[in-house]
């Protein structure tokens, strides 16, 4: 069998990797939900740390409205929504039924009132009326809708409407819902407090957000409920402590009353057995070897902020393994994507691979002159040849 070439054996020295073979570790016994499907997921590592039936497709009522407010929060973001500017209620808006902030097409609400009415009252007619503004008819919005899904990693969500009104073809996923909460509060981590709002007077009219958890456990802070004889009752729930923030997603849960329990379950789940890790970049970036080019080395650094949960009392235990195709070759740009760095948990019974994140090259690594190159070519050949002549062993 050949050994390891030089490269991969320095990279395995530094990094003091466990053997890819081994066993998983004893990972926290998930809890009994009594749902028809549900997942928790830590907002900031974007790691699934429990789950059943996570990816089956699910009418998702009114959790739909997550979508309806991802895309405002992000015209908002890009400034073309201002809070104060004012909405036109359309008959459709106004007879779409349901939960509603009562709006009529007499009144002119701001942004800013539609926007609680959405989140806080879970408005059909909210919805439908920003979404007309928005994009000039609900039908045009759902195309956004649906391809902000797509670009948000949503594998098993279609949207039909703003509202989450039954309707043949729309659908989601607890996986995808908890992934889409966690994107509203990292994506727009100030419109994401409207999430948290207990009530909201709108003509006169006081009405109380549905989300029980709110008042139950002070960690929480969001989402969203939805309900229809078909979905069941479903909600999706945020809440923090410390630097660990978890999402839950429950699905098809039989009562009002049922969808709180179940979802601080899983909370409590997670803040009970796991915990969020923020490595420095130092931890994380890699020296690796180049040929053909100018210089004989180059650094990686992760593409994006790192974050990692892993289970309590495993924490020390976490080590990051570098990946990538060797012989790295000349011309790199800097930015270009090289490789992953995966975050591994060990064990005394194996070990897990918790999350990876993509390499890039911390600056510009220009081609070698020909003779250089040449040179490289050489010394490749010769390693090469040993590995195809291994020297026997004493």
């Amino acid at each position: 069998m050949a050994v390891k070439t030089r490269i991969q054996w320095v990279i395995f020295c530094m990094l003091m990797l466990v053997p890819l073979t081994a066993s998983a570790i004893n990972w926290p016994q998930s809890p009994a939900i009594e749902a028809k499907s549900w997942a928790l997921v830590d907002a900031r590592s974007g790691q699934v740390l429990a789950s059943h039936n996570e990816t089956i497709e699910l009418p998702p009522a009114s959790l739909t409205k997550m979508m309806t407010l991802y895309l405002t929060f992000q015209d908002i973001k890009l400034g073309r929504l201002d809070l104060d500017e004012h909405i036109a209620v359309s008959k459709k808006a106004w007879k779409i039924g349901g939960s509603t902030m009562f709006l009529e097409p007499r009144m002119k609400p701001t942004v800013r009132e539609t926007l609680h009415g959405i989140s806080t009252l879970s408005g059909n007619d909210a919805c439908i009326a920003m979404a007309e503004h928005i994009a000039g008819s609900e039908e045009a919005f759902v195309v956004r809708m649906n391809e902000t899904a797509k670009k948000l990693g949503l594998l098993h969500t279609h949207f039909m409407n703003a509202t989450g009104f039954p309707a043949e073809g729309h659908h989601s996923s607890a996986i995808d819902m908890a992934h889409l909460g966690a994107a509203l509060w990292r994506d727009f981590p100030e419109q994401y407090k409207l999430v948290s709002e207990k009530s909201y007077t709108f003509d006169r009219r006081t009405q109380w957000n549905r989300n029980r958890l709110l008042w139950s456990m002070p960690e929480s802070d969001g989402i969203k409920t939805g309900h229809t004889d078909e979905a069941g009752y479903c909600l999706v729930a945020s809440a923090e402590r410390d630097n660990t923030r978890f999402v839950s997603a429950v699905f098809g849960a039989e009562s009002d009353k049922a969808r709180q329990q179940q979802s601080r379950t899983l909370l409590l789940y997670g803040f009970r057995n796991f915990v969020t890790l923020r490595p420095a970049e130092r931890e994380i970036r890699r020296q690796v070897e180049v040929f053909e080019g100018e210089s004989e080395h180059v650094w990686l650094k992760p593409s994006a902020p790192v974050w990692v949960t892993a289970p309590k009392g495993n924490e020390k235990s976490v080590a990051f393994r570098l990946r990538y195709d060797s012989p790295l070759k000349a011309p790199i740009k800097q930015g270009d994507k090289i490789g992953t760095i995966e975050a591994v948990v060990r064990d005394g019974s194996g070990e897990q691979i918790l999350t990876s994140v993509s390499m890039q090259a911390a600056r510009n690594i220009e081609q070698a002159s020909w003779l250089g190159r040449q040179w490289d070519g050489a010394r490749l050949w010769w390693r090469n040849k040993g590995e195809e002549n291994p020297a026997p062993s004493e």
